[in-house]
């Protein structure tokens, strides 16, 4: 019995390492795949000399070239993306942190409701939000502004931002609350003072997700924009790219440094993110 026994379970020891091998092997060919894209993208930049169809599979060297000229040609249209969605994120804070705190923990008829009615809005076509707010822009002289864009671009991460942080606002102890009160804070100042910092993670993860969302936007900067006075880099890569494009090493070197904010942002704060989706527990 126990010859078998000791035979079953080494049996089991040589199984599960292959299981292991065998999982990991499916996982980088699944990665591969999904980052094949970025690799064509980087590598095509780096041969800005060959046709789409002539790129060979492997850059021979390191030309440069097309980034020089996309840095050249979109430098400006990264910095007007960089404000915008820097703009964004201010605002989407600014108007999502107190909301989320009202309907986490003040007892408010129909909060449940608003919630719902919250994840309801991203359900709704950008392009019917778009053509809405032109009419709207046009009567306030909001077109064509830094401030208009920012402010669209925002609407696009509050919603989120106040589902994610309500549910993380909810899981804060009443008693904190009450005792930062006690002590003599007013609500705004419990907020600021209280909320604010132990809903931190939550506060990174949505001004991200934020950022993200004004980042990539197209729709708007293609709607609310009728001028070259504010492009963001998505609107000037597509202004870039005509039916008979011949640099297309400078198009996919627009494209990677036009990813490059995002990707470093990404694994800055990626623990925050990780805490602030699978946040709900306070310390």
């Amino acid at each position: 019995m126990t010859g078998m026994a000791s035979t079953a379970h080494a049996t089991g020891a040589v199984g599960r390492p292959k299981r292991r091998w065998g999982t990991t092997a499916v996982g980088l060919l699944i990665l591969c795949v999904m980052l094949f894209p970025l690799y064509w993208m980087v590598n095509t930049a780096l041969q800005p000399d060959s046709g789409l169809l002539e790129v060979d599979p492997v850059p021979h060297g390191l030309d440069l070239s097309g980034f020089s000229s996309a840095l050249a040609e979109q430098g400006g249209h990264l910095l007007t993306s960089l404000i915008v969605a820097l703009g964004a994120v201010v605002i989407c804070l600014a108007f999502s942190a107190p909301a989320a705190y009202g309907l986490a923990q003040f007892r408010l008829r129909g909060a449940r409701t608003v919630v719902f009615g919250t994840l309801i809005t991203q359900m709704v076509p950008g392009i019917v939000i778009a053509n809405a707010l032109y009419s709207t822009y046009v009567d306030l002289g909001l077109v064509n502004s830094y401030f208009g864009l920012m402010l669209a671009d925002a609407s696009l991460g509050i919603p989120f931002a106040i589902v994610l942080m309500r549910s993380f606002m909810v899981a804060i102890p009443r008693e904190i609350i009450e005792a930062a009160e006690v002590d003599g804070a007013g609500r705004m100042r419990t907020f600021v003072r209280v909320v604010l910092p132990m809903s931190r993670n939550s506060l990174i993860t949505a001004g991200l997700f934020s950022f993200l969302y004004a980042w990539s936007d197209f729709m708007f900067a293609l709607t609310l924009n009728t001028t070259d006075h504010v492009k963001p880099v998505t609107l000037g890569i597509y202004q870039y790219i005509g039916a008979h494009v011949g640099d297309w090493g400078s198009v996919m070197a627009a494209s990677v440094l036009a990813a490059i904010p995002a990707a470093v942002l990404l694994v800055l704060a990626q623990k925050y993110i990780a805490a602030g989706i699978t946040g709900g527990s306070v310390k």
